[in-house]
């Protein structure tokens, strides 16, 4: 038996830069981090006495005899992808799915990982999250960028580079007791809607707006906001203020970013005291994140009420295999 334990991530600047057909021509680069909320996936043989031979526990249940018939999209090409038969497979999450937070690609890692594990073979993490990347966006065909499956392969709070060549992950320099500090002064709120983030990034791609211009400035925020955190001379305060300035460029580039409920509940939290903040996600639901100082956050919690407060911690590491029950692969007849 195989437990895979993966991190899910809060993207903070360049969001929509990681995008293939954006960073192949003008480059592009993610600030993120992932936090202490995880995504647990469970994987071990099915004993040959079924008359189906994968049980499947997600959202809902799936027993299939033939792997054609799964209808998990990613489930089913990873095991194609990596010869996988014969298995029960179980997913478990500390936050919703589709809700902002690169669930889906948190699931995706975590299970190539588990199948990885129980073939005894070890992937390191840029395998990993190549493979994630290729496993969501050709193999599925899901619209998405790629800085999810290396947010959760990698895990930290790092930038994330993409060019023609591909990527690479820098973590961010800081000392702990910056890293504190921005922590606490983040506070993470469900708003209740989820939605695919794939419909989503289709939905704002079949805009006709040129959203070149918009990218552009959300890139170079990057480094403002790495500039920010890194030099302990800059007031760390900017940080929230730069959040507001991102996510005003990103209401820009698609109509399905925000919604009207989405807009008043930002607009309240930023009337209670907030610097700024942003949707996490590709839009259109999930979760808010606002910066709010200390003195502040009783307003805030107050101006927020009526949604969940999710309190989180920054954590370092990348998905991880945290059980491990050593068995010999069922071999092909």
């Amino acid at each position: 038996m195989i437990i895979t334990q993966t991190p899910f991530r809060m993207s903070f600047f360049g969001g929509g830069t990681d995008m293939e057909n954006f960073f192949r021509e003008h480059g592009g680069a993610v600030l993120s981090t992932t936090f202490d909320k995880y995504c647990y996936v469970n994987v071990r043989h099915l004993p040959r006495f079924f008359d189906y031979s994968t049980e499947l526990s997600y959202s809902k249940t799936e027993r299939v005899a033939n792997i054609d018939d799964i209808q998990h999209p990613a489930i089913r090409n990873a095991m194609k992808m990596l010869d996988m038969y014969e298995i029960r497979l179980t997913y478990e999450a500390d936050l919703p799915a589709r809700s902002g937070l690169g669930t889906s690609s948190s699931f995706a890692v975590g299970m190539l990982n588990a199948f990885y594990a129980l073939k005894g073979k070890y992937a390191d993490k840029k395998k990993l999250a190549d493979e994630a990347i290729y496993l969501e966006r050709n193999l599925c065909q899901e619209a998405g960028g790629w800085q999810d499956q290396i947010a959760a392969s990698f895990g930290g709070l790092n930038r994330i580079n993409f060019n023609a060549d591909g990527y690479e992950v820098l973590p961010v320099i800081i000392s702990p007791e910056r890293k504190k500090q921005l922590n606490q002064n983040l506070m993470m709120f469900f708003t209740g809607f989820t939605r695919f983030s794939s419909d989503v990034q289709k939905a704002n791609a079949a805009g006709k707006v040129d959203k070149t211009a918009q990218l552009k400035e959300m890139l170079s925020l990057v480094d403002d906001a790495e500039k920010v955190l890194t030099d302990k001379e800059h007031d760390l305060d900017d940080f929230g203020r730069m959040l507001d300035h991102t996510w005003k460029l990103k209401r820009q580039t698609g109509s399905a970013v925000s919604t009207n409920s989405i807009d008043e509940l930002y607009a309240k939290g930023i009337a209670a005291g907030a610097l700024g903040g942003k949707l996490l996600g590709a839009g259109g639901g999930g979760f808010l994140v606002f910066y709010v100082q200390p003195e502040r956050q009783d307003a805030v919690r107050w101006a927020m009420r009526d949604l969940l407060y999710i309190p989180f911690k920054f954590e370092d590491g990348g998905t991880r295999v945290i059980h491990y029950t050593p068995e010999d692969y069922i071999p092909k007849d």
